[in-house]
């Protein structure tokens, strides 16, 4: 409290009664708020700045009020602190408000008991921040290479299962019939993102790796057993399909918690897993087959994905929190982005027609009179390309733009089918070739279109994204397979129809990217997007 043990403070009290009691017959006598403000030397009450008395006589007698009020309170007037704490001097957050002023009411001068309050101001939302490497992240880059060989692995085998089962289990079946098995897990491989998709953005991974790993185990050790159409429905297409849904959706979002500037060449490099595992699998399986028979040689692989599981569990994890509010159901409304629904519709033709290589190659060179063994390494060599160029485009994406190089490698694509492929005509070494350019080229397919769609929106959406546009993919990779069995049909055996609905599939998908570029950032080519 205020004493009267000082003759100075006293006065200095007294003089503030006197300018307040002159201010407010003024008011009463009608005489503007300018004047008032004036003759109290620029100490406004309401605390509204008056830019125009900033003179030295103001800052002293404010500075000297100040001083006065030790405990918060005076016979003029009381402070009040944001805070709830009395400070010693009068600060930002504390106001000032008189006591026994005229109200607004009755004031022709608008004086407020209280100031206004102001907004609140909204805390700026942090900036994500990448570690772009360390141990950690290059730790769930390992995992998720090893997860994507044993997943990826068994999809780039497709065409080996399908050569065989085709002459062997189901060879009384009708090519198209056949196709079916690989189609639907491909399709399910894809179309479970719907849900696995928002789940890794809500969840994360942990839970998901683990449930994919059961799923591609039981796949793999069920599909030694299998002898009926129906089996191979049960065991490869559905548990297959969902258990490399499970591991491959959440192994890509993971590493784009860990990466941005480097996110293309990271997830390329995983990426590269399932070359891998296209390289190993397609020459270890016929080997396999004819020394310890169908089942075993189905087993060893069974065995190889469970040593490649344990490191895809220990190693995947997620870093940035989930999103506020997120939920695990993914969102169509996000096709109202016009380059996300181009870029879309891209992907749906690329991979309408990837697979069909991946799945008739074999029995293309089988057709055409190449031997048995060297037919089943066409894949193995296509994945051999398939490996740099996973790993390659991405290194360079991260350069020139994403969105450019996938543009590039989806031409590349379209040359090597209707350029190479279409007049080989089951010549050994120009088969060689494209299978080796094929691979190159199409990597990019499965690297790269995930790094776009990641482009296109914030990484705590990116499951929410990546699902909803693959669940569109997925119809087109359920069909794909068997469409093109059918044409062989209709074509007597002649693979000529096939090559060139493959071609149309990437040359739409190159129209549909170009164009989801293009609404973006024009047609200047060297502008990097």
């Amino acid at each position: 409290m205020l004493t009267d043990a000082s003759g100075h403070e006293v006065h200095q009290i007294q003089q503030e009664e006197n300018e307040e009691r002159w201010m407010n017959e003024k008011v009463q006598n009608g005489l503007g708020e300018k004047h008032c403000e004036k003759r109290i030397g620029g100490v406004n009450l309401d605390f509204r700045e008056v830019s125009s008395l900033k003179d030295n006589e103001a800052k002293t007698q404010d500075k000297s009020r100040s001083n006065s009020l030790l405990d918060g309170e005076t016979r003029g007037g009381e402070w009040e602190s944001k805070k709830g704490s009395l400070p010693e001097r009068p600060s930002q957050e504390a106001t000032f408000r008189p006591t026994g002023r005229p109200s607004d009411k009755d004031s022709p001068a608008n004086f407020s008991e209280s100031p206004i309050p102001s907004p609140p101001l909204e805390a700026p939302k942090p900036e994500t921040t990448y570690p772009e490497g360390g141990l950690r992240a290059w730790g769930v880059v390992f995992g998720s290479f090893a997860g994507m060989t044993a997943s990826f692995g068994l999809m780039n085998t497709v065409g080996t299962f399908q050569a065989y089962l085709s002459t062997h289990q189901l060879a009384s079946y009708d090519p198209s019939v056949v196709g079916w098995i690989f189609g639907l897990y491909v399709f399910l491989a894809f179309f479970c993102g719907l849900q696995i998709g928002p789940m890794f953005d809500a969840k994360g991974p942990r839970w998901l790796i683990a449930a994919g790993s059961l799923c591609m185990l039981g796949a793999a050790f069920g599909l030694a057993e299998s002898t009926e159409f129906w089996h191979f429905i049960l065991t490869f297409s559905i548990l297959g399909g969902v258990g490399t849904s499970l591991i491959f959706t959440p192994a890509v979002g993971s590493i784009g918690h860990f990466f941005l500037v480097n996110r293309g060449s990271a997830t390329g490099l995983a990426a590269t897993g399932g070359s891998v595992g296209g390289i190993v699998f397609p020459l270890l399986l016929p080997k396999l087959w004819a020394t310890v028979g169908y089942a075993w040689g189905t087993r060893i692989i069974g065995f190889m994905m469970l040593f490649l599981l344990i490191f895809a569990n220990l190693l995947i994890r997620s870093r940035l929190p989930p999103k506020v509010g997120g939920s695990v159901w993914p969102d169509l409304k996000i096709f109202r982005d016009k380059v996300f629904a181009f870029t879309t519709a891209g992907v749906f033709f690329v991979e309408w027609g990837l697979f069909i290589p991946l799945s008739y190659l074999a029995s293309y060179a089988l057709h055409y009179g190449i031997s048995y063994t060297f037919a089943y390494q066409l894949l193995a060599i296509t994945n051999v390309g398939s490996f740099f160029g996973r790993w390659l485009p991405g290194y360079v994406a991260d350069k020139w733009g994403r969105f450019n190089c996938l543009i590039v490698t989806v031409l590349l694509c379209l040359v090597t089918v209707l350029g190479i492929w279409l007049p080989t005509h089951g010549n050994v070494a120009a088969t060689c070739i494209f299978a080796l350019c094929f691979g190159f080229a199409s990597g990019s397919n499965i690297s790269l279109t995930p790094v776009c769609v990641g482009q296109l929106c914030d990484t705590e959406e990116y499951g929410r994204y990546y699902a909803t546009c693959y669940t569109i993919v997925s119809f087109g990779c359920l069909t794909g397979i068997p469409i093109a069995g059918q044409i062989l049909a209709v074509s007597g055996g002649e693979y000529w129809g096939l090559i060139l609905f493959t071609g149309m599939c990437y040359l739409c998908g190159l129209l549909c990217f170009t164009t989801a570029r293009v609404m973006s950032v024009g047609w200047n080519p060297r502008t990097i997007y």
